[in-house]
């Protein structure tokens, strides 16, 4: 028995817990080995195993949370997904970052909330998780760590091609600031130890080829002037191996989490031209290749595929870099444009799961393709496309389409990716 929440046509409240259906129309068998799931999803009290609250002062007991951490088990995480937000979590120079700080646990600004002391927190849900599938004689989830956002007191000053608008935190590091880099990563491995985590991958910074998260991307601002982000990204890569060298020789970097969307225009750099510039120690500094690969629909939707572009870019540069593991280590569905306000409409809802479905039947062909994570469970309500909604009282056909190929029924009997899975 697993838990499915009915979300035919455009989601719905949740029935009472119910067996899943089997998915409508036959399916082609999947190859032997699927993509694994993986979740991007930083709030604490989602991340809890379901009989863990009892055991951790802060875990909320409102329903909500107990019926999301339910849902959420159900689809079997294979890896779990954190940002490390260090803009957030050091302000200040010369002050140690703050990794137990308290969080509302809201999305944003939407109830319902159950405050948890920060990252600590994180770690510790996610221990009891690791816990209870040991305990079950299985394994993981595994966890990623995804940096991002320079405080500013570590960010360079304005230079090259400014992105107008962009987040202070999107300004590159330093050189005089990597030894703080270093210490941060020093510090959040001591803090999953301590709090009895297994993290095992790294990321040195979120989307390095998109100006919201690095700039400059260029000293000009012309597409065709030489992107600088990949020497900025290049430099924390070597930070991030150092320390997992010295401290955690067991856990590796993840390369790239670029945005696989990304065009070659002043403020931001293709995947073609970002790996093409990196320098080939680079390469190799970790066995895995990421990117973030989302689902439009509709007029207009489309735009190419990025898994293969980032294939084509890694066969270019030959090597270590021939054929790595490649990661989708964000996608999801949500308005025409992802990330757009939702409209709430159920006839888009069902379009969007079928536009990931669509993807997935792609991604679970490629036998590179090691893993999809889902951004994310609890929708971000600045970019909705997440499979329950901000306020916890919904669920959306993604979900569905989730737990088709994710929960028990799954394990029973392997299924490829359908449109049908969504519902309606």
């Amino acid at each position: 028995m697993c838990l499915c929440c009915c979300a035919c046509g455009g989601g719905g409240s949740r029935p009472a817990t119910t067996t899943v259906p089997p998915p409508a129309g036959g399916t082609a068998p999947t190859p032997p080995a699927d993509p694994a799931f993986g979740l991007t999803e930083d709030n604490a009290q989602l991340l809890l195993d379901p009989a863990a609250p009892a055991t951790l002062p802060w875990a909320s007991a409102a329903a909500p949370f107990q019926l999301a951490r339910r849902e959420l088990t159900a689809l079997h995480p294979a890896y779990l997904r954190l940002f490390l937000d260090w803009q957030a979590l050091q302000p200040q120079a010369g002050r140690a970052a703050d990794l137990a700080g308290p969080v509302s646990g809201c999305a944003r600004t939407v109830g319902p909330c159950g405050p948890y002391p920060g990252l600590a927190g994180e770690l510790a849900a996610i221990a009891s998780r690791q816990r209870a599938r040991r305990a079950a004689g299985q394994a993981g989830p595994e966890v990623l760590i995804d940096v991002v956002g320079a405080p500013r007191w570590a960010a360079s000053a304005p230079s090259g091609c400014e992105l107008q608008g962009a987040p202070a935190g999107a300004r590159a590091v330093t050189p005089s600031a990597i030894g703080a880099y270093r210490q941060l990563i020093a510090g959040v491995l001591s803090l999953a130890r301590s709090e009895g985590a297994e993290v095992r991958w790294w990321s040195p910074w979120n989307e390095p080829n998109d100006g919201l998260f690095l700039t400059p991307q260029r000293a000009l601002c012309r597409p065709s002037s030489a992107p600088l982000s990949a020497a900025v990204y290049a430099q924390l890569a070597r930070a991030l191996a150092s320390v997992l060298r010295r401290y955690a020789p067991q856990d590796s970097v993840v390369l790239g989490e670029l945005n696989g969307q990304a065009p070659d225009s002043a403020h931001s750099t293709s995947v073609a031209s970002f790996v093409a510039a990196l320098p080939a120690d680079v390469l190799c500094l970790g066995p895995v290749w990421s990117l973030h690969a989302y689902s439009p629909y509709g007029p207009g939707g489309g735009g190419g595929e990025p898994v293969a572009a980032l294939e084509r870019a890694l066969a270019r540069r030959g090597g270590c870099a021939a054929d790595p593991p490649l990661w989708i280590t964000e996608t999801g569905a949500g308005a025409p444009h992802p990330g757009a306000p939702l409209t709430g409409s159920p006839v888009r809802e069902l379009e969007a799961c079928r536009a990931l479905a669509a993807d997935l039947q792609g991604w679970f062909s490629d036998s590179r393709v090691g893993a999809v994570f889902q951004y994310t469970f609890r929708d971000d309500p600045a970019y909705p496309v997440g499979l329950v909604s901000a306020d916890l009282a919904r669920v959306h056909p993604s979900y569905r389409l989730w737990l088709a190929l994710t929960g028990e029924t799954a394990g029973r009997d392997r299924l490829a990716p359908a449109p049908s899975f969504c519902g309606g």
